[in-house]
C-alpha cells in the first residue's frame, strides 16, 4: 500500500508574531512534498534519511505522549531496520516545513488510535497541534506544532489567538494580474538562531511595544482584507507590514534580498515579507501586477503559488 504524500506549507501571515498571540494564516504548498518509503538504502540520500529516522526514533521513545495520541515505536523501529526513509523534495532550511511533513507522515503511519482528518473537532486540533509540537521539538528546540498541524491537515489553517485555531477557506485563486510568489534568498536559513535573535529583541520595551501595537495590528489587518479578497486595504496594511519588517527584522532578512525590498516599498510595484522565521530560504512576495514585479526582480529564482 502506498503511504500518502505530506505537503510543504507556507506561512502566509504571522511569522514571529505568532509567538506574541497574533492571528496567522499558513496553507499547504503541494509543489513540494514527502511520503515514506521503504528501500534497499542504496543510494546515499536514503541511507542518511534512514539514519536521521534512527535517531528520531530514539528520541519519540522516551517523549511522553497521552493516551489519545500514543506512536506504535516498536512498528516505527522495525519499519526503519526494513529500509524506511523519507522520500521528500521539500528543501530543508526554506521556510517550508520539511520537518512538519515528516513528523506528519510519522504520525499519521504510527498513531495507535487513528484520526479522520476531515472531522477532527477544533478541541482535537488543538490537542494534536500541542502534540506536535512535542513530536517536531527534536528538529527546532522549541516548536508550536503548527507545520505539522498544516501538513497533516492539509488544509488552510487560521490561527485566532495561542488558544484558537481553526480550519478556514481563502479565497479560490483566479487568472487575474496580481500575484502571491515566493522568492528564493539562494541560501538556507536556520530557525534556531532566528528564533533566538527575535526573543533577544523582545527583551527590549521598545521592540515589544511596537510589535503588538503595530507589527500585530497590520498583521492581523492583513490576514482579514485577505480572506474577504478585499484587495485594496489588504495592500495597504502589507506595505505597513513590510515596511516594519524592513526596519526591525533586518537580521532576519537574507543579504541578497535586502535592497529589493527596499526597491518594492519606494516603487510600490511589489511588497515582500518573510516566509517563516527569514535567515535564508524563501521571501514571500505579493503583487498587483506581476509582469512588472517580475521585471524589477530580473535574476531572482520565483514560483507563483497564488493568482488573482
Amino acid at each position: 500500500m502506498t503511504n500518502p504524500l505530506f505537503y510543504a506549507k507556507i506561512i502566509l501571515f504571522g511569522e514571529y508574531g505568532m509567538i506574541e498571540d497574533s492571528q496567522g494564516l499558513v496553507v499547504p504548498y503541494s509543489f513540494y512534498k514527502g511520503t515514506l518509503k521503504f528501500s534497499d538504502l542504496s543510494s546515499e540520500f536514503e541511507l542518511k534519511s534512514n539514519r536521521h529516522l534512527q535517531k528520531y526514533a530514539d528520541y519519540l521513545t522516551v517523549l511522553n505522549l497521552s493516551d489519545d495520541f500514543k506512536l506504535d515505536i516498536g512498528s516505527f523501529k522495525t519499519d526503519i531496520l526494513n529500509g524506511l526513509f523519507f522520500d521528500s523534495n521539500i528543501p530543508q532550511g526554506y521556510g517550508v516545513g520539511s520537518s512538519g511533513a515528516l513528523v506528519a507522515a510519522i504520525f499519521e503511519k504510527y498513531s495507535i488510535s487513528k484520526l479522520n482528518a476531515d472531522s477532527i473537532s477544533k478541541d482535537n486540533l488543538k490537542k494534536l497541534k500541542a502534540v506536535f509540537g512535542e513530536m517536531e521539538s527534536y528538529f527546532h528546540g522549541k516548536s508550536s506544532g503548527m507545520d505539522p498541524l498544516i501538513c497533516y491537515m492539509n488544509l488552510p489553517i487560521l490561527i485566532e489567538n495561542k488558544e484558537n485555531l481553526d480550519r478556514v477557506s481563502i479565497p479560490d485563486g483566479e487568472e487575474g494580474k496580481g500575484a502571491i510568489f515566493l522568492i528564493d534568498s539562494g541560501i538556507t536559513g536556520e530557525t534556531g538562531p532566528m528564533i533566538q535573535i527575535f526573543f533577544e529583541k523582545m527583551k527590549t520595551e521598545g521592540f515589544r511595544k511596537t510589535l503588538k501595537e503595530e507589527f500585530i495590528r497590520y498583521n492581523n489587518a492583513c490576514i482579514e482584507s485577505f480572506l474577504k479578497k478585499d484587495m485594496n486595504p489588504f495592500f495597504r496594511n502589507l506595505k505597513k507590514l513590510s515596511h516594519w519588517a524592513y526596519e526591525h527584522f533586518r537580521p532576519m532578512i537574507p543579504e541578497s534580498i535586502f535592497n529589493i525590498w527596499k526597491k518594492g516599498l519606494d516603487s510600490n510595484a511589489y511588497y515582500l515579507k518573510l516566509c517563516g522565521s527569514g535567515g535564508g530560504g524563501y521571501i514571500l512576495g505579493f503583487t498587483k501586477d506581476y509582469e512588472k514585479a517580475e521585471k524589477m526582480l530580473d535574476g531572482f529564482q520565483k514560483e507563483v503559488i497564488y493568482r488573482f
